[in-house]
């Protein structure tokens, strides 16, 4: 009762709390971030090791365990440890406890892995370490199309100067490219010509180290000028690389790069291939990182890429596909044209039965001022503007009126009994104070249980509550200090009404009053089967069991489901052949496959189709990658519909049908597509995963097909599928260490020649050759040509023997005559090869999954 007294005496202050809160609001909602879902906090760090040239099932036992057991010693509030372990790389994701100082974590992480360098593989690199959440997800791709630039300039330009701008919008995180080649000064050695001079890979290696030479100069003080000494320790050219002296030959000639190898500016094997549409590309994915704005992020992205054009060839094309901002902004728009609709037949519902707009414009003001004070409140909380949040504020439009109206109704009542004004006023408050406050505590009440949930659901339906509870407790105030200063000024007393009896009736006031006779009609007919019905008490009871019953009978029908399902226009389908299978076969099938998908889905409603094929080049991008490849036979399929499509659900029914009919070597399985099913899932490949735990790899997966084989039967259950494979084809080499050491090379030198000619020489020996003309350092690799690599025998004749050995022309003449060869033999006697110290079978390995 006290407040409405203040109001009455200082009437201004509330309605410049209201003008207040009109500008407030707007600036408030224009600068807090708008996306589709509250920030789904649930803290989580990525830790990705790469070691190339190691397999799935080294890595997981001599980098990915040791680094999870130590994790749980140095690093506090951990929920669980989750890792996915490839060929040559490891990424570790550490889920948190809610509220966890992700901040903290990382420095702890970082210091963890400092500490467990010397114990794991010599010259394996520190990690790379990123924090995500479940709102981490792709909302923007970039393609990079060119008719004429190669694949390599694609990734260069992608990598060096689009990525690195992009990175500056704020809330943007930007991965490596996917596609396209990494660009490498590649050193491709000739194994015939290294046997022939008696060379080895790593001798090649160690020549370029120390020829191409990274090594700052100094200054030097001559006469009265001081001048900055410098030194050719790189070459200006990559074709200056081949002119590099390798050693001399017993005759004092002297081997060249050129002799054994030839450097070119090329790319290092290609793992990932993107096309767009059929064409070559690269991709640049945007993800949204934090409580940032969808829209705001976009928004910036495509603002930037004018100005990023400018400076970058006009054959390279920057396409914007699979534009989140599209969906999201349609969304929150859909959510606040309803909240509108809502406002708008609440406020002509109480004019019509109120009759009286100088009371409809008293409790239609409420209604704004309700939802600006909640989003005010909302954004000062952290919340965001979200379909959540905006439908929590339309729900409760309807309901925010109740206060106003009633206390409106009570002091007209009053008003219209004779009652003074002001004493009408505030005996009119002081009846309903407390029953509106039992009201509206009652709403607000309802939904305290979800502040009592946990994970997900909790970040996504808490916000809704908060939105509804604040509005209503504004509602409350503005029924008890704005109200009741709006009713002073303009709400008429009974004298002014008693003046205007005789004035005759406007076409509102007679269409009013004749909706007043309709209505009563109904009362009167309600009023009826009412006392009909207490009447016949057992009779209506059993009429409303048979109605409960009769709807029960749908329950069965009703399918259950986390959070409505939305159709977006966009089919994201992921294929997978066999393992093993080579990226530039899988780049077959997948062409295959889209062809296919082009003959089923009508032209005029097919958008674009993006193919992503292999394994990206960085566990970052792995760290991302919802699908979770496991290797070059894994694609990626994004098929994006125009506006005015069939139900995409249909669509991926007839595709599913049709592709695993028509191609029954490959396995397929529909991903989310849009961001809603992508943020819910939480970085899983599919809504339902289902892991199996334990020490023993081979029991996992023999109870993983068991459960499989009986999921088939569940009905609705589609794409299963076992995550990893243990069928990927392998080449085992076993050496004879006593053949081998009598030919005088220790395992570390034949493992480090092996490394180099597969593999490279970027993991243990990294070198750079710096390009003048743009400033970028490219890695400089030495290794056997892949085409080249093409039986068992080839892999039997790399090349081992050397200076890189540690053997003189004696011990190289003895290692030849130990390998059966004789000493007068042209080259025998200078080299070894790996098949003469071991032998090489085919087996197999699997990719390595934990938790």
């Amino acid at each position: 009762m006290w407040i409405v007294e203040l109001a009455l005496r200082r009437r201004y202050t509330f309605i410049v709390v209201a003008l207040l809160i009109f500008i407030i609001g707007p600036l408030s909602v224009m600068r807090t971030p708008t996306d589709i879902f509250p920030n789904i906090d649930i803290p989580v760090l990525s830790i990705v090791w790469t070691f190339n040239g190691f397999s799935a099932k080294d890595m997981a036992d001599r980098v990915t365990s040791p680094v999870e057991r130590a994790l749980t010693t140095d690093v506090d509030n951990i929920e669980h440890i989750e890792s996915q372990t490839l060929n040559g790389v490891t990424v570790i994701k550490v889920f948190f406890h809610p509220g966890a100082d992700i901040n903290r974590a990382i420095a702890e992480a970082a210091a963890n892995s400092s500490s467990l360098l010397k114990n794991l593989p010599p010259g394996i690199l520190p990690p790379l370490i990123l924090s995500y959440n479940a709102s981490t997800v792709p909302i923007l791709q970039l393609a990079l199309t060119s008719k004429t630039l190669p694949e390599q300039q694609l990734y260069d330009y992608g990598n060096n100067f689009i990525r690195t701008q992009l990175a500056t919008v704020q809330g943007a995180a930007v991965p490596l490219p996917f596609g396209g080649k990494v660009r490498q000064i590649m050193v491709d050695i000739d194994s015939r010509a290294l046997q022939a001079r008696g060379l080895s890979p790593i001798d090649v290696v160690n020549a370029v180290n120390a020829q191409n030479l990274i090594l700052p100069g100094g200054t030097a003080k001559i006469g009265t000028l001081e001048y900055n000494v410098n030194m050719n320790g790189s070459t200006q050219t990559v074709e200056a690389l081949n002119d590099l002296p390798v050693t001399t030959s017993s005759g004092g000639q002297v081997i060249y790069v050129r002799d054994v190898a030839h450097v070119r500016d090329g790319y290092e094997p290609q793992t990932n291939i993107v096309r767009t549409n059929g064409n070559r590309s690269a991709l640049l994915q945007i993800e949204k990182s934090g409580s940032a704005s969808t829209l705001t992020i976009i928004a910036q992205v495509k603002a930037m890429l004018p100005q990023i054009s400018a400076g970058l060839p006009k054959a390279l094309g920057i396409q914007p596909v699979s534009d989140q901002s599209v969906f999201v902004s349609s969304a929150v728009s859909g959510v606040v044209r309803e909240a509108l609709i809502a406002g708008v037949l609440t406020g002509l519902m109480i004019l019509l039965f109120l009759a009286n707009w100088r009371a409809t414009l008293i409790i239609a003001v409420t209604i704004p001022l309700s939802i600006l004070t909640s989003l005010i409140v909302l954004s000062a909380l952290g919340q965001t503007i979200n379909i959540m949040t905006l439908g929590g504020l339309a729900l409760a439009v309807g309901i925010l009126v109740d206060d106003a109206t009633v206390a409106i109704e009570n002091i007209s009542h009053h008003l219209e009994a004779g009652t003074e004004k002001r004493e009408a006023i505030l005996l009119a408050s002081a009846q309903i104070a407390v029953p509106t406050l039992v009201s509206t505590l009652s709403i607000c009440i309802v939904f305290i249980p979800m502040f009592l949930l946990s994970g997900v659901a909790r970040y996504l339906f808490v916000p809704l509550g908060e939105a509804v509870v604040f509005a209503m407790l504004a509602s409350y105030f503005f029924s008890r200090t704005l109200i009741p200063t709006l009713a002073m000024y303009l709400l008429r007393s009974a004298a002014q009404h008693s003046a205007d009896a005789g004035k005759p009736p406007g076409p509102f006031m007679r269409f009013q009053q004749g909706f007043e006779r309709g209505f009563e009609k109904f009362r009167d007919f309600y009023r009826g089967r009412l006392e009909w019905g207490l009447a016949r008490p057992r009779a209506l009871a059993l009429g409303f069991l048979g109605v409960c019953l009769g709807t029960a009978i749908l329950v069965p029908f009703l399918g259950q489901d986390f959070f409505p399902t939305s159709d977006t226009g966009e089919i994201r389908l992921h294929l997978r052949a066999k393992t093993g299978t080579r990226i530039e076969e899988a780049a077959r099938i997948t062409d295959n496959v889209e062809t296919r998908i082009r003959s089923l889905i009508p032209k005029d409603e097919l958008a674009g189709i993006l193919d992503n094929i292999g394994l990206p080049v960085s566990g970052i991008n792995l760290t991302y990658d919802s699908a979770s490849p496991i290797g070059n036979a894994d694609a990626d399929v994004l098929v994006t519909l125009n506006p005015k499509h069939r139900p995409t659900a249909q669509y991926v029914q007839t595709l599913r049908t049709a592709l695993n009919s028509d191609f029954p070597g490959v396995t397929f399985g529909f991903l989310p597509a849009d961001i809603i099913s992508q943020i819910l899932n939480f970085g899983l490949p599919s809504p339902i995963d289902i892991q199996i735990v334990g020490a023993d790899v081979n029991g996992n997966r023999a109870a993983a097909m068991k459960l499989v084989a009986r999921l088939r039967q569940v009905q609705g259950l589609v794409d299963l599928r076992i995550q990893q494979p243990d069928d990927a084809p392998a080449i085992n080499i076993d050496v004879d260490r006593s053949k081998a050491i009598k030919a005088g090379f220790q395992q570390r030198q034949i493992s480090q020649n092996l490394l180099i000619a597969l593999s490279g020489s970027s993991q243990t020996s990294p070198n750079f050759w710096l390009n003048p003309k743009n400033g970028v350092s490219y890695p400089l690799m030495t290794m056997t040509p892949q085409y080249t690599v093409d039986s068992l025998d080839a892999l039997r004749n790399i090349p081992l023997a050397g200076t890189g050995a540690g053997a003189g022309p004696g011990v190289a003449a003895a290692a030849g005559t130990a390998a059966g060869a004789s000493p007068g033999t042209p080259g025998a006697a200078q080299s070894q090869i790996l098949g003469s110290l071991g032998t090489l079978d085919r087996g197999s390995q699997e990719a390595v999954v934990s938790h």
